[in-house]
């Protein structure tokens, strides 16, 4: 069995600082066993505008972000999933929100870029949301064979879309990391059981590290960083305050849960349904 943790946190617009909040986290989950570490969306930056997201974009593979990841993951000698953070794109204008995964030895192993933009209109309180004026759209899904066990990228908004996972469980997903920074109030509606049925449909567990707290641009965000076993349980989760949650991966109880219980290969697509294919 391996411990993961996920980090809980409240970002600012200030990079410099922010790091530094992101590398005590990352030493106390490492110190309490942790084997793999995940932050959350955005840990790196929230600016009081999108714009500000933009202006600290890096060049994939070089910059003072990607700098850091890499020596947290070799100085902790952790496997880390650096949240996002912003990489440039084909347009000036827009970067994509990357979520990097890296080695114990501080490589990069592996680069998903969000897939689903957050723009909505809360209308409870006229809060707006348009993440693809600044944000280039990824379009491609990327599962992980990690000595932990298959781990399946997403973030945040793409929480919402279950065929994006069920594609995931289908390339050999065990594991969901997903980074976010959900609002107060879609998060008081739908984190928690988003998460638990992501975990239920595709037996897997869920990995789920949250922005918490009051932010310099006026945001709330939900928090209750959660992780939940593959059978929808919530194994450990925060309120607001940063900090780190933790959850024991034990695959061998996961691929039991499989066999006994194989709902997965039970799927039966609508085209099989159409047709009376059995």
């Amino acid at each position: 069995m391996t411990l993961i943790a996920a980090v809980q946190m409240a970002a600012g617009p200030q990079v410099q600082a922010n790091l530094m909040e992101a590398g005590r986290l990352i030493k106390e989950a490492a110190d309490r066993g942790a084997k793999m570490v995940v932050l959350p969306e955005t840990f790196a930056i929230m600016g009081v505008t999108e714009a500000e997201r933009v202006k600290v974009a890096e060049v994939f593979g070089n910059g003072p972000i990607q700098a850091f990841l890499s020596q947290q993951a070799k100085k902790y000698g952790v496997w880390l999933v650096g949240g996002t953070l912003p990489l440039r794109s084909e347009d000036e204008a827009r970067v994509y929100a990357a979520s990097l995964m890296y080695n114990a030895k501080g490589e990069v192993v592996a680069r998903y870029n969000k897939i689903h933009l957050f723009d909505v209109m809360l209308s409870e309180n006229q809060e707006v949301y348009t993440e693809s004026d600044t944000t280039m759209p990824g379009n491609k899904p990327v599962v992980v064979d990690t000595p932990f066990g298959k781990v399946g990228m997403a973030v945040c908004y793409d929480l919402r879309f279950p065929e994006l996972f069920r594609h995931l469980s289908e390339q050999g997903a065990q594991i969901f990391v997903i980074p976010s920074a959900f609002t107060d109030v879609t998060g008081k509606a739908h984190w928690e059981v988003l998460l638990r049925a992501r975990a239920i449909e595709n037996l897997c567990y869920v990995v789920a590290p949250g922005q918490g707290g009051y932010h310099v641009n006026g945001r709330t965000t939900y928090g209750h960083s959660m992780m939940v076993d593959y059978w929808g349980r919530v194994r450990d989760v925060l309120d607001k305050e940063a900090g780190i949650v933790m959850i024991d991966i034990d695959l061998e109880a996961l691929e039991q849960t499989r066999k006994t219980f194989p709902v997965l290969s039970h799927r039966c697509p609508p085209k099989n349904i159409e047709s009376g294919t059995p």
